[in-house]
């Protein structure tokens, strides 16, 4: 009696998914998907945006309170960006480079910001900085204010973007490994002119890259901004925070506009990022 070889559920799957009927059916169901969860919300934040005309839109971006929450965005991240920067190259070449105790450690703690919801982190900023929190004596007795201020949103800020620039390096300079290091080391180069002339050429299309990312993280950054900042009108409230605010304040074109704004900084961050990333694969980058 012959026996009949049946496919497994997985190989029938695969051929199924291989044959022109299949692929169709996939591609037509990433191409609703991405319309409906992505591009369409999109296109309606720019149409809320302009369904008054140019000069309404204008006039809400060019609010007071509006430009102050750009303003105030805009500081943030250079000031919690370059501090990222310093960490990321710092962190990434002592993991790369070195052999140590707590390696494993350092990379956990490091990719913690990534599990931790932005809002716990802003409250667990407020339970150490804040007034009744662990150095709120301290900082009140010598006139320091740290929450509700730009120190707070800067420092929940950096906590929140702190992983990316690491991310986007240390997979990068595994594969590298040492050997060109090692051999400038033994030509008497300085350990400065070996990060400038050897290691810096080489991680950096990465560095950018995982800065582009630092960089629109800061500036969307909501949860933990939202928590620290004490939501003060025109001074503490950065852009995502005042569009929130506009929306309750029932000032739909104020609100569509400000999220536009948002909006085009996330598709220029996006063209950056396909720029860099055709840039990315000469040098060797790994892990995405």
């Amino acid at each position: 009696m012959a026996v009949i070889d049946m496919p497994a559920p997985a190989e029938r799957a695969a051929r199924a998914a291989g044959s022109p009927a299949g692929a169709r059916i996939l591609i037509g169901i990433a191409v609703v998907l991405t319309l409906a969860f992505i591009v369409v919300p999109v296109v309606v934040i720019f149409a809320q945006a302009f369904a008054r005309g140019l000069a309404p839109y204008l006039a809400s971006v060019t609010e007071r309170d509006t430009l102050r929450a750009v303003g105030l965005t805009v500081l943030v991240a250079l000031l919690a960006v370059p501090v990222n920067v310093a960490f990321g190259l710092v962190a990434a070449w002592a993991i790369t480079k070195f052999e140590f105790r707590g390696k494993k450690f350092l990379l956990t703690a490091i990719e913690l910001p990534f599990s931790i919801s932005p809002i716990v982190a802003g409250v667990a900023y407020i339970l150490v900085y804040g007034s009744n929190g662990l150095l709120g004596p301290f900082l009140e007795a010598n006139d320091l204010r740290i929450m509700f201020a730009l120190p707070g949103i800067v420092l929940v800020t950096i906590f929140v973007t702190s992983p990316f620039v690491v991310r986007e390096l240390v997979p990068l300079m595994q594969v590298q490994g040492s050997d060109q290091e090692e051999v400038a080391a033994t030509l008497g180069a300085s350990g400065l002119q070996i990060f400038w002339r050897v290691t810096l050429p080489n991680i950096r299309w990465a560095l950018f890259y995982g800065v582009v990312l630092c960089t629109a993280r800061a500036i969307g950054e909501f949860g933990a901004v939202s928590v620290v900042s004490g939501h003060v009108r025109g001074e503490t409230n950065t852009l995502p925070l005042q569009v929130e605010l506009l929306y309750h304040d029932y000032n739909a074109a104020g609100a569509f506009a400000a999220a536009s704004t948002l909006t085009l900084i996330a598709l220029a961050t996006l063209a950056i990022r396909a720029v860099i990333e055709r840039r990315l694969p000469r040098t060797g980058r790994v892990g995405h």
